[in-house]
Order: C-alpha cells, then structure tokens, then sequence
C-alpha cells in the first residue's frame, strides 16, 4: 500500500479549488491583475545595491579620456561632451548664459558629461540662444552618447528655438542640471 497518491492529491486539491471558485472571480482576478501590472514599475525599490558605473579611464568615450577643466573657449571642456554649435562663452555669452541681445530657448537636449577633476558624471543641458545671426567663433560639433533622431531630447543636429521670438540661431550654452 502507497503511503502518497500524487493523483489523488491532485485530485483533492483540484476539487478543493474548483468549489471555492468560480469563473467570474478567475476572470476577476486576472483583470485585476491585468490592470494592475503597468503600474508595478512606477513603485519604489531600493538601488541601493545597484552596481555603480565604471568610470575607469578605460570605460571612458573618447572625448571624457582628453577633456579638460580650465578653459571653457575649447571644445574639449568637459560639460561640452554633446554640444553642437558655437560656444556662447567665445560670443559675448558664457557657459550658461546667452549674450546680450540673445534669447535662450526654452527648451534643450541633454547629454551627460564625465568631470575628469572629480570623476563623478553630471547632466548638462544644452540650450541654444536665438535672435542674433550666427556666432562663428569656437564651432564645436560633439557626439558624446548622442542618439539618433528618433530620441530628438538626447540629438543635437536640431536648432533648439523654439518658443523664442527668433528662430535664427545664435550659439550655445552648457547649463549643469546636477550628478547624473
């Protein structure tokens, strides 16, 4: 004699389940469950033990291993790893303001640049100042992380005026956001 029937305790528990449901509370549970699963993502977890990015200089792009920190006329100054334009700094303006007769767009594309002093990496966005002809000096055209088209907040092959008066480009600035 068997001590355990697995055909009879399947059995048993099958029969246990269908005579506490029924196929209205199934199809309710589901849809619940449906409803309720694009939300799961939204809530709150801890990324506490979430890896920290590598910042070696081996992990670095190519424009964070040579940028630099003292001289924002260049191209290669650190919170200008997606820029594409004129540097507002070399045309009246500076790092993050437009100059005189310029209006800085409202909105902006972003890129995140790795400051070599302190090694931490930093959101910048970029925004274009409008309203004057274009300012020739210091042309930069970086493509750090830069992603096609299709994601227009991280491309900076736009002209970023609108919402200004003008939609004649002038230059552009390199506004930090905070740590990336």
């Amino acid at each position: 004699m068997k001590l355990f029937n697995p055909d009879a305790a399947a059995e048993k528990l099958l029969r246990r389940f269908a005579g506490g449901t029924s196929r209205r509370g199934m199809l309710a549970r589901l849809g619940g469950a449906l409803v309720a699963a694009p939300v799961f993502p939204l809530l709150p977890v801890s990324r506490a033990g979430a890896a920290k990015p590598d910042r070696s200089p081996e992990a670095k792009t190519a424009f964070a291993r040579k940028a630099q920190t003292v001289d924002d006329t260049k191209c290669d100054y650190w919170r200008y790893c997606a820029i594409d334009g004129a540097l507002c700094s070399c045309c009246g303006g500076g790092i993050h303001t437009c100059p005189p007769g310029a209006e800085s767009s409202p909105v902006s594309w972003v890129g995140t640049c790795i400051n070599p002093e302190d090694g931490k990496a930093y959101m910048i966005a970029y925004r274009d100042c409008c309203g004057k002809p274009m300012c020739t000096q210091c042309m930069c055209d970086n493509q750090d992380r830069e992603m096609p088209l299709y994601v227009p907040q991280l491309n900076n092959n736009i002209i970023w005026c609108f919402g200004t008066q003008s939609m004649e480009y002038h230059c552009s600035t390199a506004v930090m956001v905070g740590p990336a």
